[in-house]
């Protein structure tokens, strides 16, 4: 029987794996990136060592399946990790502008650090990244990870951002109580108040 765990810096590598294996749009990551482990590296290792309390994974018999980090607040956290992004800007040195390929834009999204200059931060100062590998999908676990993290979060907003091409986690969110807060060109920012 699967169970809902806090997770720590000492589940950095089966929650890396994780990462790689649905980051893209929840599909494997790992072919589009010849460095793939730069997307734990912005979208799950800080939050483990910066929001250790903020942290939680779903383990089964075979181990970790899914995980939500988060941090109730961004800006707080943006602060706090700055020597991280600092650290991720020097091993990966920024690509050519005019380079549009996955691991040269990924690159330049380590260089923004947090995102901070949102328009909805003092609203929903609260931020989430959750995935889960599909032998955990449609059985709760998504939900039950949200659960603990709107129980925890004690009334404060809380906004994430969804990829176009990822219509299941969109309707996911909108099952949540997500609404869109903003419409991009990439896919949408939505929010829970």
């Amino acid at each position: 029987m699967p169970v809902l765990r806090r997770v720590d810096v000492r589940d950095a590598e089966a929650l890396a794996d994780i990462c790689v294996r649905t980051g893209d749009a929840g599909a494997d990551a790992s072919v589009l990136y010849p460095d793939p482990q730069l997307l734990a590296d912005i979208f799950l290792r800080p939050y483990l060592h910066f929001e250790p309390d903020w942290c939680w994974g779903v383990e089964d018999g075979a181990g970790l399946a899914g995980y939500l980090v988060a941090t109730p607040d961004t800006l707080a956290f943006a602060r706090r990790s700055e020597p991280w992004w600092q650290a991720l800007r020097r091993r990966h040195p920024l690509p050519d502008p005019d380079d549009e390929r996955p691991q040269a834009r990924l690159v330049r999204r380590a260089h923004v650090g947090v995102l901070t200059e949102l328009p909805f931060i003092g609203s929903h100062p609260a931020h989430l990244h959750v995935d889960l590998l599909p032998r955990m999908q449609g059985q709760g676990w998504g939900a039950a990870l949200m659960k603990t993290l709107l129980d925890a979060r004690l009334g404060i907003g809380v906004h994430l951002a969804v990829a176009r091409q990822n219509q299941r986690a969109f309707r996911f969110y909108e099952r949540q109580g997500f609404e869109v807060l903003e419409q991009t060109p990439w896919g949408c920012w939505m929010g829970h108040s």
